[in-house]
């Protein structure tokens, strides 16, 4: 059996920087307030008719690809991660075949949100392993501010979220040494309403209805976050699956070289460093400059941590995620 390895990695987040300040211009808050209760402080908007969801993937791809030292053609198999989809239906992960020019390969769409990349990352790793597909080209790419309710009313939400891209290309590995060592997914879907966006949606309305009614306080199409049980459930999670995942490879929390979790809220970051001992060195976070990017901000971070020289051959790299299903897991890579 095969092992896959990063190869390439790419990302890109717009060139329009939203500061603290600059929200508490269009709702009652403050930049002491955000940065208190999430670590943020300025995120990336995408200015109106410019990036989209698939275009902001698409150049995080082609950076991914040509650091990879493949050719777009060699891609045979493409695993797209977003909650935000250009549109309702098809999705991004075939507008990123045609965008960039590839020919007829697969591509598969992820919605696991904040565990997105992670899901995605799995499921390119489990095609290489069995041999089906040689290079798996994989996104995480999110355009929340279109969809935020950017007033005092949706403060509790709107502040955290940005928008970007991050791509990565995972190729085969003879060496079963390196490479993906394991990944580890979970859910509960007993949580499901704790962080959600319950419209668009055909689960309880008709379109027609929704149509009808044209009701500016309907809230439902905006996200919903319960933050507090949100973090509590958080913390727990991430602990379990980061230690199943050094577990299932013989190895304990002093063996981690990086460790790059979701960019959701520093303080679960620091939380969860903490508990591990590690150091500032071990850990990589920028939810400080890029906000909370969902499915895009493990693939950001780890693009960054990794140009910066934070992350090395023959480190051992962990990635963890939790957010929204509740669903969360975790990759044990050696780099």
């Amino acid at each position: 059996m095969y092992n896959s390895k990063i190869t390439g990695l790419g990302y890109f987040v717009p060139e329009n920087v939203v500061t603290n300040d600059d929200l508490a211009k269009v709702m009652d808050t403050n930049d002491e307030w955000i940065q208190e209760r999430t670590g943020i402080k300025e995120r990336r908007h995408v200015l109106k008719g410019t990036d989209t969801t698939t275009t902001m993937g698409v150049k995080a791809a082609k950076i991914a690809i040509e650091r990879a030292g493949i050719d777009k053609d060699d891609i045979d198999f493409i695993v797209f991660a977003t909650l935000s989809p250009d549109y309702y239906f098809p999705g991004p992960g075939v507008l990123v075949q045609r965008d960039l020019g590839i020919k007829t390969v697969g591509a598969l769409d992820v919605r696991n949100q904040c565990s997105g990349f992670i899901y995605a990352l799995s499921v390119a790793d489990q095609y290489i392993k069995s041999g089906m597909y040689k290079n798996v080209l994989v996104i995480g790419s999110e355009l929340h501010s279109h969809g935020l309710d950017m007033t005092t009313r949706g403060r509790g939400v709107s502040v955290i979220f940005g928008d970007g891209a991050g791509a990565a290309v995972l190729s085969r590995e003879e060496d079963n040494s390196k490479g993906i060592l394991s990944t580890h997914l979970h859910s509960e879907g007993q949580h499901a309403e704790e962080l959600s966006l319950i419209a668009p949606g055909m689960g309880k309305r008709w379109v027609t209805d929704i149509i009808e009614d044209n009701d500016p306080n309907d809230e439902s199409y905006f996200p919903y976050m319960n933050g507090q049980f949100v973090f509590k459930n958080a913390v727990v999670r991430f602990s379990e699956v980061i230690m199943e995942g050094l577990k299932t490879n013989g190895l304990a929390p002093e063996d981690i070289d990086m460790l790059v979790p979701h960019q959701a809220n520093l303080r679960i970051s620091q939380f969860i460093q903490k508990k591990f001992k590690l150091s500032d060195d071990q850990v990589y976070n920028n939810i400080m400059k890029y906000g909370n990017t969902t499915a895009a901000s493990i693939p950001i971070a780890l693009t960054e941590a990794w140009e910066k020289g934070k992350v090395k051959e023959g480190d051992l790299v962990v990635l963890a995620a939790f957010g929204s299903g509740f669903t969360w897991g975790s990759v044990i890579i050696k780099w």
